[in-house]
């Protein structure tokens, strides 16, 4: 593949091996390289871009090391560069087998959660928004960590204040097309609280509430925490409802004990969506919680829990479980357009 021609622009190669690394879960040092040296040159005219790279002399540029200059001076020269052949030959190949998913794919038209460098995520919101539009999203939810969540850079109210005005500046910029909506995903205290004023969950678009403290409570405190947080009027989407994790670096954790049944019906009863969330490392919930939500009567909201732009691709895993288990697409909330979602997550 190196060697064959290439018409795109460096700075779209550039982003493209970000974008696959981080569908990849690769380390975000090794992202923010591509990405920084794609913001490095975007404000250059390309014949700059061409002289520097023919001279060698990219890497004055402060953003460009070796690695990058490499990329950047193949991609002007018209020829795949290296990286991204390889990358593409790593993490390139579609995320199912067969096509799986991609029918009710098509029909998303937009992802209830995902972070920004705001709290654990890796890239600046706007990153995130252009990406969502790159995949043809109508609307993408900005859902950074509550304060409880320490370790995540969990926003204060006062940093989600700041927030909010970036969200509406980002909105002013893209103009008509896309929206990207006020959201949060907050934690669930061990009382079944929210982590946040209300004030606060009043300003959002979305709330998406996730446990993510003591996951091996005993059960019936857990089932009341849960019932509790899903009966909040704020609460819009329970998240990765297990805490479980599957494969990944963070290693393996089991699930949590609950009674599903009673907190799954508490959902369907308060129109709450239960989430299946697509990041490889979670896939929760587990299928027969899944076909349990489902006969029971929840909505779904098939999210990707992004922490990079490249991972606003995973919500095609999420699609792949939900028609295995002939979820209905009206019942995805996500399926659904923008109005109708609003009004729905209106407390």
């Amino acid at each position: 593949m190196a060697d064959q021609v290439y018409d795109g622009s460096p700075v779209a190669a550039l982003r493209r091996i970000a974008f696959l690394l981080e569908r990849g879960r690769a380390d975000s040092y090794k992202v923010k390289a591509y990405r920084g040296a794609a913001n490095a040159i975007l404000p250059l005219p390309h014949d700059e871009v061409v002289e520097r790279a023919e001279a060698g002399r990219l890497t004055e540029l402060a953003g460009v090391g070796a690695s990058t200059a490499r990329v950047i001076s193949q991609a002007v020269a018209g020829r795949v560069p290296d990286k991204l052949a390889e990358v593409e030959e790593e993490y390139g190949a579609p995320l199912t087998a067969d096509g799986a998913g991609t029918a009710l794919r098509a029909l998303l038209r937009g992802d209830l959660h995902s972070h920004s460098d705001w709290s654990d995520g890796g890239s600046p919101i706007e990153e995130m928004a252009m990406t969502a539009m790159e995949l043809g999203h109508d609307y993408l939810v900005l859902t950074d960590h509550s304060p409880r969540l320490k370790v995540a850079r969990g926003l204060s109210a006062e940093r989600l204040t700041r927030q909010l005005a970036v969200v509406d500046a980002v909105n002013d910029h893209l103009g008509d097309g896309f929206r990207l909506l006020k959201g949060i995903e907050v934690d669930i205290l061990d009382d079944g609280a929210l982590d946040q004023t209300e004030e606060m969950l009043g300003r959002l678009d979305v709330r998406v509430a996730s446990v993510h403290s003591k996951l091996q409570m005993e059960p019936e405190q857990m089932t009341k925490r849960m019932v509790a947080a899903v009966r909040n009027p704020f609460t819009n989407v329970l998240g990765h409802c297990t805490g479980r994790l599957v494969t990944g670096n963070r290693g393996t954790r089991g699930q949590s004990r609950f009674d599903a049944r009673a907190v799954f019906e508490a959902c369907a009863e308060e129109g709450v969506a239960v989430e299946i969330n697509s990041r490889p490392e979670r896939r929760d919930p587990p299928t027969k919680l899944l076909e349990l939500a489902r006969d029971i009567g929840c909505l779904f909201s098939i999210d990707s829990d992004a922490h990079a732009p490249g991972q606003l691709d995973y919500p095609l895993l999420g699609c792949e479980r939900a028609e295995a288990a002939g979820i209905d697409a009206d019942r995805i909330v996500n399926t659904w357009p923008v109005e109708r979602l609003l009004e729905w997550a209106r407390p």
